[in-house]
């Protein structure tokens, strides 16, 4: 593709010019047929039988409506109606129609219900996949889908709750009005666990739970509510037994509503179009789910779902951006010639594209080992791999947004283009559900509460023993940084990073593409000292690399 000459002043009499040498905007591609890091993990952990539905998705994801959407939600953001023209108060939050046409999207195709209401052989590969997809038309809509899909595992905790609620959380359809949770067909539910003064350290809550005959009334203040207009929202709060669980529903059984006023809406960097809240509970009901003083563990398992969709996420928001540099390197010229042929640049995307591989297989063994939950070896890899993922993957992703925004030069930077929000929101996922040190500090205590997660992660390694001296040195290298007990607090990043990368290693190796594998481990275990985008060595396959996330192949 040769760059046109600009036209002469003559040929424009009011002066203007013709545009060239400009990309045009990326549409109309399928994401999941042009991502072959997510064909590979879908194919290999056990959902190949959902490959028609993905790629029928990843068409309507490539639609140009369909992105537009995600640039009119993030336009214009919630906006917070404390009360009507009358002065009464209805705190409401109104949300432009584009988010509520996402939602739907998201809602209809199940990414907040599918496995658990069809479980079976690859059930949360397939929907981490869609998900994965839908998550790079906009992300933040898809918190309240998030919270509703890992809000199951803890109502099951009350059968009286589950009974009532899951039905129509697990329905296939939005209902985004302002009534009576009984009133309507679907449900979705938020949460709201951090107060001002103990942040991720939720056992420093004060909000205050006191039994009643028809449940519990709490009083108290929440700093953070995300979603506020979800029918319910699962929070902590001091009962006289002890920090517990509460299901808080919007409204109350008898049409009236629940004393939850919304304070005000966070002014947020990124994420902007989720409304984040901050509430008081002014002898709000709320319903226990699990025992009390037992709060903790009854939210733990939403948790560690949310954490989960917080790796994929991320894994999407790093797919997003390398696609937007590779189409941006292939139409744009400097210099003579095509961005994507010249050698600098090739070493920048290869090296991205290596990014999201590493993302992609652990996100998809993850979700893998959700599918088998009922063995134990995989019940434990997950209760690491969590933890381990969501530190690494979403602590990775802002640097590789910025330094995909950095391929588009000066228009990586402008809101018309994509890569502006990517860049906003990467440091969302990284902060939200446990930030780095919480995430890292989880991970010491699955070491050291229950020790066999270290053998199921060793056994899942020992799969690789032998295959390259790099893997076999890096596992070496990490079994005795984990046996040197002497400050491991203080080391406990540095395991982390140790743990997801050679985890990574080994996913790729045991992949079927020996060109990502072999520069993936030359790079991330091969050298020495820091690691900086763009400084692959020499000798690598990055044209093959490049490819394998090339939305015009596929």
């Amino acid at each position: 593709m040769s760059a046109q000459p600009p036209a002469s002043p003559s040929a424009h009499p009011n002066g203007t010019h013709r545009v060239f040498n400009q990309t045009p905007p990326l549409c109309g591609h399928n994401l999941y047929a042009s991502d072959q890091a997510l064909r590979d993990g879908v194919r290999r952990y056990g959902a190949h039988w959902a490959e028609d539905d993905l790629q029928r998705y990843g068409e309507v994801c490539g639609r140009p409506e369909m992105i537009e959407r995600g640039f009119l939600a993030n336009r214009f953001p919630p906006q917070l109606q404390s009360h009507d023209r009358n002065g009464h108060r209805i705190d409401r939050v109104e949300y432009h129609p584009a988010y509520q046409q996402l939602m739907q999207l998201g809602l209809s195709e199940g990414l907040h219900s599918a496995p658990w209401s069809a479980p079976g052989r690859g059930a949360h590969v397939a929907r981490a996949a869609k998900y994965y997809l839908h998550s790079q038309l906009e992300s933040g809509h898809c918190c309240p889908i998030t919270m509703t899909f890992a809000a199951v595992p803890t109502l099951r905790l009350n059968p009286q709750l589950a009974r009532e609620w899951l039905p129509k959380v697990s329905a296939r359809s939005y209902d985004s009005s302002n009534r009576p949770y009984p009133d309507k067909s679907a449900l979705t539910i938020g949460m709201g666990m951090t107060e001002k003064q103990g942040g991720s350290d939720v056992r420093a809550n004060t909000t205050v739970a006191t039994p009643t005959m028809d449940g519990y009334l709490l009083q108290g203040h929440k700093w953070f509510l995300s979603a506020p207009m979800c029918d319910a929202f699962l929070m902590l709060a001091q009962a006289p037994g002890g920090l517990s669980c509460f299901l808080v529903p919007r409204w109350r059984p008898d049409g009236s509503k629940n004393p939850l006023p919304l304070q005000r809406l966070k002014n947020k960097a990124g994420n902007v179009s989720n409304a984040s809240a901050e509430v008081e509970l002014h002898g709000a009901l709320g319903w226990l789910v699990g025992d009390e003083g037992r709060g903790v563990n009854a939210i733990i398992e939403m948790v560690a779902a949310t954490r989960f969709d917080c790796m994929i996420g991320s894994s999407a928001g790093q797919r997003q951006a390398i696609v937007q540099a590779i189409h941006h390197a292939s139409h744009r010229q400097a210099f003579g010639k095509r961005l994507i042929d010249q050698p600098l640049m090739q070493n920048v995307l290869a090296d991205l594209q290596l990014e999201l591989e590493g993302s992609v297989a652990l996100s998809m063994r993850m979700a893998q080992a959700l599918d088998h939950q009922d063995e134990e070896s995989q019940r434990l890899l997950m209760r690491l791999g969590t933890a381990v993922g969501k530190y690494w993957i979403c602590k990775r992703t802002p640097h590789h947004a910025y330094e995909a925004m950095e391929c588009l030069g000066g228009n990586g930077v402008v809101e018309e283009f994509i890569t502006a929000r990517l860049y906003r929101d990467a440091p969302i996922n990284a902060i939200w559900e446990g930030s780095g040190n919480i995430q890292a500090l989880d991970v010491l205590r699955a070491l050291g509460k229950v020790p066999e997660v270290l053998q199921a992660w060793d056994a899942e390694l020992e799969q690789s023993a032998g295959a390259d001296p790099l893997l076999d040195q890096a596992v070496t290298r990490l079994r005795d940084q984990l046996a040197d007990r002497e400050q491991r607090q203080y080391r406990a990043r540095a395991l982390a990073d140790q743990l997801a990368l050679t985890m990574q290693a080994h996913l790729l190796v045991q992949g079927a593409d020996s060109a990502v594998a072999e520069a993936f481990l030359a790079s991330r275990l091969g050298c020495s000292g820091a690691h900086s985008t763009g400084t692959l060595p020499g000798g690598l396959d990055v044209k093959s690399i490049i490819a394998r996330g090339d939305p015009a192949i596929g």
